[in-house]
């Protein structure tokens, strides 16, 4: 190719896959269900976008690196705190369990439904039992399912991609050394793939401590080390056994996460943003390199074998699975129906097919655009009714609000009792053993010690929590904290205003939300508050004269807070939270 077409495929390449997501999040679906039918398009209409000319030889190994740094993401977002009883074992059967009998039935049914030899099929039902953290991860996003149902399927999508991975890379050896019979001999082969990527995830994890611990990387450097050392393991992993780069880079970002003391930079956002440029270009490329004719003799066996896999195979994994667990029939139900095939699934079969085309196994031409059926297929109809059934299951979380108040002054402890009277699940967090010990007797939910530490770190995420609202005595810790927790959250962060006359270092020189008028500081509530005033709940139409409005709930249970920016306009049927020129807070809030 001459220079200016590969300026132009690369380019577009770019374009199309930025766009098509900007796209995605403006009609709210899933940014997969127009990414591949894009560069499907793309690679039909435009030779210039064919990665296979643009990168030759290079594409391939590209995209299992670029695979490896989604994975280490993937891993750097799964606390192994939360996988513990039924949740592990859940996770744990669903990974070797459900990756057995998906590969088997996906193997016996490919067959014939496709008309390819049998190495071919298990090729593509070994493909075809990865799910992943890149597909799973935005459907739960927007659906908002139950905590434990989110953990468990971030967890299977985290494991499962590199085991997938692995998996194929020992079954295509197979299928090109053997006549397929003997597959099962490959066990050995297996362990010694995960023992390479485990061990060289244990380097990598040794290698980011001594970076982090050590040298003590800035956050701008720390982050362009971590992108780096992730790439060299899983090269050089996958230099000494195919695939094994996966595993290491799922190793690292676990270890990362959970290990004390590795004092890790916060990945956001470097690494969300990269992550998502990745995922758009590599679904871009590999659909760009199916094309028309391929599928034209494909994609009604291939939608046959997604509807398998959904209504059959899928819920036989999950009641397996579940058996003899604490899980609702809903949440059973909902692990049922969620197995969207994603970029991993795309890369092993960009990967493997082309190598098996080669060695003329028949049928092997039809594994690429099968696959790419199957992903179509079910991230399309798993974004698009994934919602409305887990509605119906009843494992979605309550839409209401659910704030944190980090504080625990008696004011704040009343206010927090405002919320929960108002029909609020309210959590709270404070530092000193009194004030958490004030919180429990107010029989308000304590959050745990490490809640904040680990979200502030970018280790975690506040999984549930609507908002965040930093009321403290602490004007410089309420302002940084606000700031770092920023994007831990899936609503907004706000703190308290420093005074007009503070003498902290941040506080008055910081952006960010700041709550209630200028005039409503830590001290003025203090103050207001030994001369008796009181946080109280009343109607909306109830409102005393001379207070303050500090939140609205509404009627929903959507809960706005009165900003030095804005004051949120009641409506009937609200609950103004407010600060009253008297009363006292012993006497229950009224609404």
């Amino acid at each position: 190719m001459t220079t200016d077409q590969v300026l132009i495929g690369v380019g577009l390449i770019l374009v199309l896959a930025v766009g098509s997501q900007v796209l995605a999040g403006r009609l709210r679906i899933p940014a997969l269900i127009l990414l591949l039918p894009v560069g499907f398009a793309a690679g039909a209409l435009i030779d210039d976008v064919d990665p296979e000319q643009l990168l030759g030889a290079a594409f391939s190994p590209l995209v299992s690196l670029a695979v490896a740094v989604i994975l280490y993401d993937a891993g750097l977002g799964l606390d192994l705190t939360r996988l513990k009883g039924h949740t592990r074992r859940v996770v744990v059967r669903l990974i070797w369990i459900g990756v057995l009998i998906t590969w088997l039935l996906g193997t016996l049914l490919a067959e014939p439904l496709l008309g390819m030899s049998r190495r071919a099929a298990i090729m593509i039902g070994a493909i075809l039992v990865v799910s992943g953290p890149t597909v799973v991860g935005p459907l739960l996003s927007f659906v908002r399912p139950k905590d434990r149902l989110q953990h468990i399927l971030i967890w299977e999508g985290s494991l499962i991609d590199p085991v997938g991975g692995v998996l194929g890379a020992l079954v295509f050896h197979a299928v090109l050394a053997s006549s397929g019979h003997h597959l099962g001999s490959g066990t050995a082969q297996f362990l010694a793939s995960v023992g390479i990527g485990a061990a060289g995830g244990a380097v990598g994890a040794a290698l980011l401590w001594l970076l982090f611990r050590v040298l003590r990387l800035g956050e701008v450097l720390g982050t362009t080390a971590q992108l780096a050392a992730v790439i060299g393991v899983a090269a050089l992993c996958d230099v000494l056994r195919d695939d094994t780069g996966l595993i290491s880079a799922v190793v690292m970002g676990l270890a990362v996460a959970n290990l004390p003391g590795m004092g890790a930079p916060a990945r956001r956002p470097f690494f969300e943003t990269l992550v998502s440029l990745i995922l758009g270009l590599l679904f871009i490329s590999i659909s760009a390199t199916v094309t028309p004719h391929s599928l034209r003799h494909v994609w009604l066996p291939a939608l046959a074998l997604a509807a398998f896999l959904v209504l059959v195979v899928r819920p036989l994994v999950a009641a397996v699975s579940t058996l003899g667990t604490d899980l609702t029939r809903g949440e059973r139900g909902f692990i049922g129906w969620m197995a969207p095939r994603g970029i991993v699934a795309a890369a092993t079969a960009s990967t493997f097919s082309a190598g098996l085309v080669a060695k003329g196994i028949g049928g092997a031409s039809k594994i690429l655009p099968a696959t790419f059926v199957v992903i179509v297929a079910t991230v399309t109809l798993y974004g698009l009714t994934a919602a409305p059934v887990a509605r119906r299951l009843g494992v979605v979380r309550p839409s209401r609000s659910r704030p944190l108040l980090v504080g625990g002054d008696p004011w704040v402890v009343d206010l927090g009792l405002a919320l929960k009277s108002a029909g609020l699940e309210v959590l709270m967090w404070a530092g000193e053993e009194e004030q958490r010990d004030r919180i429990r007797r107010a029989g308000i939910e304590l959050a745990p010690g490490e809640l904040l530490g680990a979200a502030t770190g970018g280790a975690a995420e506040l999984e549930g929590i609507t908002a965040v609202y930093f009321l403290t005595a602490e004007d410089d810790f309420n302002a940084l904290a606000a700031v770092l927790l920023r994007g831990s959250v899936e609503g907004t962060v706000h703190r308290l205003n420093a005074p007009a006359d503070s003498q902290g270092v941040v506080a008055p020189f910081i952006g960010g939300e700041v709550l209630f008028g200028p005039e409503l500081t830590w001290p003025t509530f203090s103050r207001r508050y030994e001369e008796g005033a009181a946080v109280l709940g009343q109607p909306a139409d109830e409102v005393r004269p001379g207070s303050d409005p500090l939140f609205l709930v509404r009627r929903d249970g959507r809960l706005d807070p009165v900003t030095a920016g804005s004051t949120p306009l009641p409506r009937p049927g609200d609950t103004v939270v407010l600060l009253t020129p008297g009363g006292r807070a012993g006497e229950g809030p009224q609404g």
